[in-house]
């Protein structure tokens, strides 16, 4: 039996595939969607943490499976996507989180550095639901979740220009795309994470961390199941009205004109 959490079967039976899930956020996503009864079919480029995060989903009482694959490899996708079709005879959710974030100002960054991040983070996007989109229109039911951020729509980053265009990118592709498949009963969301505790984010360091949770009102970190669970309602039913539109998911960070301000009525 599944324990952890709340399990109310709202994927029951629905095959969900969610890339970039062998860590962070995409991990905690896999390990959600099982818990509400989806076959979850987890996509990265790393065999050995796939495996590990499939193994632990089975374990606790969840279907999972894994395919080895390059999110921005057009060819890589479309056999991740009629493979999973031939064994599960549908495709019903669509998770694009893969997702990178180097670091480089503007002066040192290079086109190859650019296009590295661009096409990993977005045209990627592009390529996963070109994939899917055949499969999901003949079926008339899609859901299609992004997993894009509050750098880019909503905040600048120093250091991330190529990072930050790709994620703003992703909600204009959103919104246009989610027009346009409507009619085929095929939403198009985004959740737009904060800073989620994972294991990039400690790599920098704990004061490097204290200095960042103390400019979010919550004073904390989002854990990847609190975004999960943003992503597992819009790809829900109980959102089948819903799309074109993000969820920000950051602790209020973004709220705050500055730091100073909040530490003025919040202490």
């Amino acid at each position: 039996m599944i324990s952890e959490g709340i399990c109310k079967d709202r994927l029951k039976d629905k095959v969900a595939i969610i890339t970039g899930a062998s860590k962070g956020i995409g991990r905690g996503i896999a390990k959600v969607f099982a818990r509400e009864g989806a076959q979850a079919v987890l996509v990265s480029r790393t065999e050995t943490e796939l495996k590990k995060v499939t193994d632990e989903i089975i374990k606790s009482g969840g279907r999972a499976t894994y395919v080895v694959a390059d999110v921005a490899k057009v060819l890589d996708m479309e056999k991740v996507v009629e493979n999973v079709s031939k064994k599960y005879g549908r495709i019903d959710i669509l998770i694009h989180n893969a997702g990178i974030y180097p670091v480089a100002n503007i002066k040192d960054m290079t086109i190859k550095d650019w296009h590295h991040v661009i096409d990993t983070n977005l045209t990627s996007t592009f390529i996963a639901v070109k994939a899917c989109l055949p499969y999901m229109k003949h079926q008339k039911y899609g859901r299609i979740v992004f997993t894009s951020s509050i750098s880019g729509p909503r905040v600048g980053w120093p250091g991330g220009s190529h990072y930050t265009a790709s994620k703003a990118g992703m909600n204009g592709f959103m919104k246009t795309i989610a027009i346009e498949l409507a009619k085929d009963n095929i939403t198009v969301n985004a959740v737009e994470p904060g800073n989620v505790l994972s294991e990039g984010l400690e790599e920098m360091g704990e004061e490097h961390m204290t200095n960042i949770a103390s400019g979010i009102p919550m004073g904390r970190f989002a854990t990847p199941e609190e975004v999960a669970y943003a992503h597992l309602f819009l790809a829900s039913d109980e959102a089948r009205y819903i799309t074109g539109q993000s969820i920000i998911v950051d602790g209020g960070q973004i709220l705050p004109e500055s730091d100073q301000h909040m530490n003025m009525h919040t202490k």
